[in-house]
């Protein structure tokens, strides 16, 4: 008897936690749709979508052709030291298109953005939490969601595509430089193979995955910030942990949803 009370005790924690993980995934799809839908409703709030698009995508674009730049030399790098035990160093370009424009492209536009912008996100929504400024836009009439969550949703859904088609242009050339120019690998040959290995499908699916990832980048950091109040710990503790809660969340369901996303690509 004593095994079977302790056999379902981890079973109950379990469950539990798995119920819960559930109704968070569910408050967050409304908390998105709600902030979705807010932003096709009058008035429109075209400056403060401008600024959230200079501020999302604008800022962004240097660390993006950084890490793009590296991660596609890195790829030709790895690739050419691969593919030439087999005499295949000709296919060195369809390597580094494919990776880039299924994979590397969408996850790592979506975490750089995630370190750069979601954390500011999340941690300026909970600054404004804890001063009472979200309780004083409900004071004055003004809905929360719509001067401050619908903005941001819709200046992300603009930038994913834009950043990760910006990411792996410049990743490519990052391949063309190190397979390429550093070590010999016919540019013609290079460039000729990454055009025809890439189909239009692989573009959509690339370009898909970032729509899903900046939904999800949004709504996490965004609904973390917003409910900073929620927190056990109060003040700048709490911003810390919604912030931090926002970054690492978020990762973590690019990556799930990466894995989803491809399963059904394929």
């Amino acid at each position: 008897m004593a095994q079977i009370v302790i056999f379902k005790k981890p079973l109950t924690g379990l469950g539990r936690e798995a119920i819960l993980a559930v109704g968070y995934l569910g408050r967050l799809f409304l908390f998105f749709l709600r902030g979705f839908l807010l932003a096709f409703q009058p008035p429109f709030q075209f400056d403060k979508v401008r600024q959230q698009i200079y501020f999302i995508g604008m800022k962004s674009v240097f660390v993006i052709c950084l890490t793009a730049g590296f991660t596609g030399m890195v790829l030709g790098l790895q690739g050419y030291y691969a593919l030439v035990k087999y005499g295949s160093t000709s296919a060195l370009g369809s390597a580094v298109a494919l990776s880039l424009v299924r994979e590397m492209g969408p996850v790592l536009t979506a975490i750089m953005v995630i370190a750069r912008a979601g954390s500011a996100m999340a941690a300026e929504i909970g600054i404004m939490r804890i001063s009472e400024q979200i309780d004083a836009l409900e004071t004055m009439d003004i809905d929360p969601m719509r001067y401050l969550i619908s903005p941001r949703v819709a200046a992300a859904l603009i930038c994913f595509p834009l950043l990760t088609a910006l990411f792996d242009v410049v990743g490519l050339y990052g391949g063309y430089l190190s397979g390429s120019v550093l070590l010999g690998v016919n540019p013609a040959f290079y460039f000729a193979r990454a055009q025809s290995s890439v189909e239009m499908a692989d573009i959509v699916g690339g370009f898909l995955k970032s729509l899903v990832f900046a939904a999800i980048v949004v709504a996490i950091c965004c609904y973390q910030g917003y409910y900073t109040h929620t927190r056990a710990e109060f003040g700048a503790k709490g911003v810390s942990q919604s912030t931090t809660s926002a970054v690492v969340i978020s990762c973590v369901l690019i990556l799930v949803a990466d894995y989803v996303l491809t399963t059904f690509l394929m």
